[in-house]
Parts: structure tokens; C-alpha cells; sequence
């Protein structure tokens, strides 16, 4: 595992998940590997695959993890990039199963920052066939290089009725890592893009309500809504574990698992 940013939720479901199934686990961080040297990131590839089974990268540009794949002899997976959160996503949908069954042709939105789990959620309702809903401060919208116009999805201004009628509502921080220097004037520019109880009343009655967390209650989330009936945050943040787990057997035994 290479930790090029700081995780909980990473970090512990897939280094507890690894060991649940038997395996080891080796941490790095910039600071006590040749990343934080300026090794070239083809040549760390080289090496640590050929003394590995898997690698879990979690870092800053997605160059950076498709380079490092490209030059791997095993799988390497997505922890956590500037663009895409798939791991996330992953946990999110298994999460939505649990509770409301398949995701396939349901409608879910996303309130708050354009940021890496936003555009995999975009990912995801362009392969799953479900719609969603994304309502984002003006000058935080989405970028459209990353988001390929489509049916898939549409966009809001308002926030509450971007959330009207949906099965899921979802967000995250309204300051990611990397952007702390923006936090005074993010908290002012998606202050109406709070997640309260008036803007899940916008969504069905049975809507379930997620974040990736960490949270700042009263921020991106009221109190009520997070520790509420229809938030399942704790269920979607263990099962990080388990979809984790599976990611890593298919990965390492493919077919074998079906």
C-alpha cells in the first residue's frame, strides 16, 4: 500500500481486509520510500511488483496511477486520486444494494463539491444505467473533460431539485485535500449546498442518505440528517471492508471466485 495522502477508511479496510484473508501487508509513504526521492514512478513500478501481489496506490494525479500501471506486472488499484474515488463508489453501491436492492434504473444526487467521488459516481451511472442528479455551487461545477456529456446524468442549479424525487442522496466535505488554503471561501460559497432535513424531504420518503466522511456536521450536513433514520454512513463505511476484500480475491484469483 502507497499512501501518497493521508486515509482512515483506506487504509484500515484494505490492511485489515488482507489480513482477514491471510495476507500481508507492506505500508508506504512518500516520506520513508524513494517516491518522496524522486525515484521516476516507472521505476518504483518495476520494482515493488516484482516483489508483490497487489499494490493499492493512493495519491494525486491519475497520470501518476496509470503510469505506475502501466509499467506494473500485478494489479494495481485506485485508492484514491485528485479525479476518481472508485473504491468509494464501489462500497457505496454494495451499501445501496443492502438496503433498497439494485441501483440499476433508480435516480441518485449528489449535493456539493465537483470532486473525485462525484465523477465516479458519473462513472458508475454510465455503466450501471442509473441517473444522477448533480447540483454544485456556480464556479465549482462539473469539469467537462471529465464528465462526457450524456443521459446519465443531469445538472441542477438549485440543490433541492436536484434532490427531488431521488432514492440517494449523497455528498462529501466541500474542501478536499489539497484545497485548505479555499476553505473559508468554500464555506461561504456552498453554504445553501448543506444537506439539512429540508432538502431530504425534497427526495422520496425512503431516500437513503451517504457520505464517504470524514463529515463537519453543520457544514455540508446538518446533525440530523447524518445521525438520522435515513442515513446509512456507518453501514457504507464497514462496508469498505468487504467490497474491499472481494476487489482483492478477484484481482488475485479472477474467475476462481464465480
Amino acid at each position: 500500500m502507497v499512501f501518497e495522502k493521508a486515509s482512515t477508511r483506506t487504509r484500515v479496510s484494505f490492511e485489515a481486509g488482507m489480513y482477514q484473508m491471510g495476507g500481508s501487508v507492506i505500508h508506504l509513504t512518500t516520506g520513508d520510500s524513494q517516491l518522496g526521492r524522486a525515484e521516476p514512478i516507472e521505476d518504483t513500478a518495476r520494482v515493488i511488483s516484482r516483489m508483490v501481489d497487489l499494490v493499492m496506490i493512493r495519491t494525486f494525479e491519475q497520470s501518476k496511477i496509470e503510469r505506475f500501471a502501466q509499467y506494473s506486472r500485478v494489479p494495481v488499484i485506485n485508492g484514491l486520486t485528485n479525479e476518481y474515488h472508485p473504491c468509494q463508489i464501489l462500497a457505496d453501491i454494495f451499501t445501496f444494494a443492502e438496503h433498497r436492492g439494485s441501483i440499476a434504473g433508480r435516480t441518485v444526487a449528489w449535493i456539493g463539491d465537483a470532486n473525485n467521488v462525484a465523477y465516479t459516481w458519473l462513472q458508475a451511472a454510465r455503466l450501471l444505467g442509473f441517473k444522477l442528479h448533480v447540483s454544485t455551487p456556480p464556479g465549482y461545477r462539473l469539469d467537462p473533460r471529465l464528465a462526457p456529456p450524456g443521459e446519465y446524468y443531469e445538472v441542477f442549479d438549485d440543490p433541492l431539485r436536484a434532490a427531488r424525487d431521488v432514492d440517494l442522496v449523497t455528498t462529501d466535505v466541500w474542501t478536499s485535500m489539497g484545497f485548505e488554503a479555499e476553505n473559508e471561501q468554500r464555506r461561504q460559497a456552498f453554504a445553501p449546498w448543506c444537506v439539512d432535513a429540508n432538502l431530504m424531504g425534497s427526495a422520496s420518503a425512503d431516500a437513503l442518505f451517504m457520505h464517504c466522511l470524514p463529515a463537519h456536521r453543520g457544514e455540508e450536513v446538518s446533525a440530523e440528517v447524518i445521525d438520522g433514520r435515513q442515513s446509512v454512513v456507518w453501514d457504507e463505511a464497514e462496508n469498505r471492508l468487504h467490497v474491499q476484500k472481494a476487489l482483492m480475491e478477484y484481482l488475485l484469483l479472477g474467475l476462481e471466485v464465480q
